[in-house]
């Protein structure tokens, strides 16, 4: 797993809002919780689980949206972070956090009704198993992010120091095939690649975003877009 070491210390983890989610990221944190939600639809009483869940942006979300979660990530310090952000949020009855590996999951076959990941299968290095993991253990649905290798984000990639796995679109549709998961639906967003919207003022990252949204929903901008959000079901 890329990163893997770097994202378990306690300088990363206390820093990693911060630096990912504010100035022009705050559009960012926005968009990916509208993406999360509007593809689950109603939580309320469900059994989730949320893989490489890092401080818990989406697991306060949820669960104070009704549900019923599980955050698992391998970084001690990132569960801390979001610990500390659910009991702000006062949803510590709903929620529950374990540090363990995503490769080899720690529940029973059907055990949840939603498993999802987001900023995770860029750094997994065999998508493959933890696909099949996220599949065993759901009962229903999976969703999750990708970078796209056909995008601004290839051009980007090449100057981080971790890189990023890139996927196609034909290349999801196989490792859905494989995992015996049915393609539900699928949104490909940001023209722009996420580090370049952190590093400019909102103000700007607003006009960006108004920009692409032009684009969107047109061929060219399918095409163009360096993330696509993934929903399936068990076939």
């Amino acid at each position: 797993m890329k990163g893997q070491e770097w994202y378990q210390t306690d300088e990363v983890a206390k820093a990693y809002d911060e630096k990912r989610f504010s100035r022009g990221g705050r559009l960012i944190d926005r968009r990916e919780k509208e993406a999360v939600l509007s593809a689950l639809g109603p939580v309320d009483g469900k059994d989730v689980l949320e893989i490489a869940c890092g401080t818990g942006r989406f697991t306060t979300m949820l669960a104070d949206h009704g549900a019923n979660i599980v955050g698992l990530d391998i970084s001690g310090p990132m569960l801390q972070q979001g610990r500390d952000r659910a009991k702000q949020a006062d949803v510590t009855d709903q929620l529950s956090y374990m540090r363990s590996d995503a490769g080899r999951l720690p529940f029973p076959d059907d055990h949840f009704d939603i498993v999802f990941a987001m900023r995770f299968f860029h750094l997994a290095d065999t998508p493959e198993s933890y696909l099949a993991e996220m599949r065993r253990v759901s009962n229903g649905e999976i969703f999750f992010d990708t970078f796209n290798r056909y995008s601004a984000r290839s051009l980007y990639n090449w100057a981080l120091p971790m890189g990023s796995r890139l996927y196609s679109g034909g290349r999801v549709r196989e490792l859905l095939f494989e995992a015996g998961l049915a393609l539900v639906g699928a949104e490909h967003d940001w023209i722009i690649p996420y580090g370049i919207y952190r590093k400019i003022p909102n103000r700007i990252a607003s006009a960006s975003r108004w920009l692409e949204g032009s684009l969107d929903h047109t061929p060219l901008g399918r095409y163009l877009a360096s993330v696509s959000y993934w929903h399936a079901r068990i076939v």
